[in-house]
């Protein structure tokens, strides 16, 4: 499985050059550890990968008892994984660092010590009884890995010259035509539906059976589950809740969370820390209302009103038709070619969240309630510029699925608010165009954004 991460390791290593150690931090089963030991395996001579999930005490108390004696230090691993280090030419994996911050905050004292690189993994790793007691250290980068992109789901079913064409596209503002529009359509809906699990990814491409690929999906759905209960620090009911809500909270127009769903009198005081856990487990994508659309969207951050997306729509789908007696093949079959009698917008705009977060964007709605209806916006996506001006900044983003569809909203916004605004696209399954200065674009040209 080809990543994209893997170029952001190779980076780091070239150019601080053992001055820092890595941590590549994201939600469970997206490959980390994979991609960890890839690199550790094709860049370095030698490396020694700690599990610390499963690694016995042993090697835990490693780190408490020999960071004044590195030289024992690495001689008793070196003993333990029957691996030979050389200095400069191999490294050490912290595999679910998480497990032992003992060893986090070890990094510190390694790093100074510049025998060896250091890789850490994991997941959950901000929550209070995994930093508890230990000082996080400022020689830790930390690089965020997501679930497979649509890049990447080509990659690793052996197409890698249909997303070079349609970046080519995208720059010069050209549609792709008919024959490529419906080629990287059909292989976008099947992103969408496999996911970008790795492990779903993988069963999808050596058996094309989607019952596999969705018993793979639900497995990690109870793996999530099993993590709550574990270590949501008495959130797990309001956290489970949130949780169990997503899919019908997305099925409703709006797709704003409505806490009276949860609770007669729910209040987000209340449910705020529920909320932080799931994000920070990188189970969920927060979108948060910005009152304003101008340069400034935290500034206007409404925290109080969020969307809440679920971080992978291959996911999100075996979480919304989990009734039992459910024939997958005719569901998912139904799902390829758009057939599906549903709010197929719920897993639209899922995947265009989870596109532009795994692009780098922090992910902003408009909604401007108003009695007078002109002054009524709802606007699916603000993102910024990379490099902010004065003016025009902010560009809209409406997400539409189907072939009815108006924009009343964006162009609302657009009078108003023209002086902040830069380009303005309407995201949906047709190919490319330009219309009133609106850009109509592709879905699957959603991560070039």
């Amino acid at each position: 499985m080809k990543r994209k991460v893997y170029a952001r390791l190779l980076e780091w290593k070239r150019k601080d050059n053992g001055s820092t150690a890595i941590l590549i931090e994201g939600a469970r089963r997206i490959g980390k550890s994979y991609i960890a030991e890839e690199f550790a395996r094709k860049e370095y001579e030698s490396y020694i990968m700690i599990d610390f999930s499963i690694a016995p005490a042993e090697i835990r108390e490693l780190f408490d008892y020999y960071l004044h004696d590195l030289d024992e230090l690495f001689e008793r691993l070196q003993l333990f994984y029957n691996v030979s280090l050389v200095v400069r030419k191999s490294i050490i994996i912290f595999d679910e660092v998480q497990f032992c911050p003992r060893a986090r905050a070890a990094i510190k004292h390694l790093v100074k010590d510049r025998r060896y690189d250091y890789i850490e993994t994991g997941s959950l790793i901000s929550i209070k009884r995994h930093v508890k007691d230990i000082l996080i250290p400022s020689e830790e980068i930390c690089v965020e890995m997501y679930p497979m992109d649509f890049e990447e789901f080509l990659w690793a079913i052996g197409n890698e010259v249909l997303m070079p064409f349609i970046r080519k596209q995208f720059e010069k503002k050209k549609p792709m035509g008919d024959t490529f529009h419906r080629q990287a359509l059909d292989y976008f809906r099947q992103y969408m539906i496999v996911g970008g699990m790795p492990q779903a990814v993988e069963k999808f491409i050596h058996t094309r059976d989607y019952d596999e690929v969705d018993y793979i999906k639900r497995r990690i759905i109870e793996l999530y589950r099993n993590d709550i209960h574990k270590f949501a620090n008495g959130e797990e009911l309001r956290v489970t809740a949130i949780f169990d809500e997503i899919p019908s909270q997305l099925q409703r127009h709006e797709k704003k969370f409505r806490l009276s769903a949860l609770s007669e009198h729910a209040r987000m005081r209340q449910y705020s820390d529920a909320f932080f856990w799931l994000s920070d487990a990188k189970i969920i994508n927060c979108c948060f209302n910005s009152t304003a659309p101008n340069i400034g969207l935290r500034l206007n951050e409404d925290r109080t009103t969020l969307k809440c997306y679920m971080g992978d729509t291959g996911l999100l789908i075996s979480m919304a038709f989990d009734e039992h007696g459910t024939e997958i093949k005719e569901l998912y079959r139904k799902l390829i070619f758009g057939k599906l009698e549903v709010n197929e917008g719920m897993l639209v705009e899922n995947i265009v969240a989870q596109m532009l977060k795994a692009s780098g964007h922090k992910l902003y709605f408009f909604s401007k309630y108003d009695e007078d209806a002109e002054n009524r916006m709802e606007i699916d996506f603000l993102i910024a510029k990379s490099r902010l001006t004065n003016r025009h900044n902010i560009s809209l983003i409406e997400v539409k699925s189907g072939d009815r569809y108006t924009f009343t909203s964006l162009r609302k916004c657009r009078v108003k608010y023209g002086q902040y605004l830069s380009t303005s696209y309407l995201i949906h399954d047709k190919d490319l165009k330009i219309e009133d200065d609106i850009v109509f674009l592709p879905i699957y040209m959603t991560p070039l954004l």
